[in-house]
Order: C-alpha cells, then structure tokens, then sequence
C-alpha cells in the first residue's frame, strides 16, 4: 500500500509518520495552506456577548486562541463551548477551560443533532471557521430561530500544482491510496486533472471523514470510497490497518 497524504502542513506531515510507523509508505502532497483569516479582527467584543461558540476545525481554534492572547483576552466564561469533531473539542477545552460537546460522527448534520442545538431560538451563536464551508450549520440554526454569525478566523490557499508531472511520480510510486479531509479539496484536487490523469485518480481507493463529501466523490467518479466517520489523523491510520 502506498497513500498519498494531500493534508496541509503538520497534521499532513504528522499523519505520514504515523502511517509511516504502521509500514505504510506514504507521501505527502498538501492541497492548501492555512493562514490568518480576516474575521480575526471581529473576534472581540462579540464572543464575550454570544450564547454558543462553534469550533469546525483545529485551525478555527488555534487561531482564534493566538489573536485573544496577541490582544491580552481570554475565552468567555459564561459560554456554551461546542466542536465537530474530538480532537478539536479536546483542543477547544484546553484553551478554554471549558467542557466541550461534539458529536460522535465528525460532520455537520451530526453536530446539529446535539441537544444543545434544539432550543435555541432567539440565541447568539458564533461560528468559527475558514473561509467558506459549514453552509449546513448555518442555515439550520438559523431557521431554528438563533442569530448566527460566521467568524472567518483562518483561510485557506489553495496550493496548484503540475498535475501530469505530479501524477507521474504519484504512478512510477504506485500510489494505490488517497486521503482527502474536505470537500473543498476534492474539487480542488479534482479541477487541477485533466481527464486521463483523472481516469487513473478514480481508481484509488479515497479515505474520506463524511458521507457528503463521498457523495461528492462518486459523482466525480470514484469507486472505491472508505468513510472513517471523522478526520482525526489516529481514525485516518486506524482505517488503512487490515
């Protein structure tokens, strides 16, 4: 088994030790960059002022916690503290000192099924995430009656790159395995092929946390979809053991 590993930047490079570890060649190929977002500079007064903080990401937390130190603040006390996934709740409480709900399935419709997110009409609810994604939550809360607003805390860039050169080398390695963590990454993934480098992409076999995001894959024409249920890198390795 060889995997191509497209996460950005530590957690891209963390995740192929740990394969790496397991006896499993992996290479790395990040699809995007993780910088600064410019939702930063609204973060204060308005998360002392909210009902509910929602953290989709790691990123949307450790960028958030560095601006709050960088302008001497600390995270509300009187919050509620809710995340997507585990390990970015177990980050989001470090930071916080707060406990911190998520759902058991990592993704969108499963947060929204948390009690905490049922009577909330007429709620603050503070969003913290990149630039663009997490749509669903929004309008869901919404018509459940809560003034929601997003908080852009990080952005990300997408990174093009040679696809017949890369896809050569991905070949001549024999990649047989892909992770993808987002749909934006997917389609960014897929817009950088044409369609023979495509063909030969389509025939691995995809990791991918969500099943919106494998629905998505199939009508782009992969076949072999594995689901993990979340995007921490431990699943990640946990779903490529025999």
């Amino acid at each position: 088994m060889v995997v191509l590993v497209t996460r950005p930047e530590a957690q891209g490079i963390e995740l192929c030790q740990q394969l790496n570890e397991q006896g499993i060649t992996a290479l790395h190929h990040p699809l995007i960059t993780i910088e600064a977002g410019s939702g930063l500079s609204d973060l204060l007064p308005d998360i002392h002022r909210c009902d509910t903080i929602i953290a989709v990401s790691q990123h949307a937390v450790e960028f958030s916690d560095q601006y709050l130190r960088q302008q001497q603040s600390n995270w509300s006390t009187s919050t509620r503290y809710l995340a997507v996934g585990q390990k970015t709740a177990h980050l989001l409480s470090k930071v916080t000192g707060q406990s911190v709900n998520y759902p058991q399935v990592s993704d969108s419709e499963h947060l929204l099924e948390l009690a905490e997110l049922q009577d909330i009409s007429g709620q603050k609810i503070i969003i913290l995430r990149g630039n663009g994604g997490r749509e669903l939550i929004h309008e869901t809360l919404n018509e459940r009656g809560a003034v929601v607003t997003y908080k852009e805390v990080y952005q990300r860039r997408d990174l093009p790159f040679n696809a017949n050169l890369s896809s050569q080398q991905w070949q001549q390695a024999q990649v047989d395995t892909l992770i993808i963590t987002s749909g934006h990454q997917l389609a960014f993934f897929m817009s950088q092929l044409d369609s023979h480098t495509a063909q030969w992409a389509c025939q691995l076999k995809l990791l991918v946390p969500s099943e919106r995001i494998a629905k998505d894959a199939k009508t782009m024409g992969f076949e072999h979809i594995v689901v993990t249920r979340s995007a921490a890198n431990p699943d990640l390795v946990a779903a490529l053991q025999p």
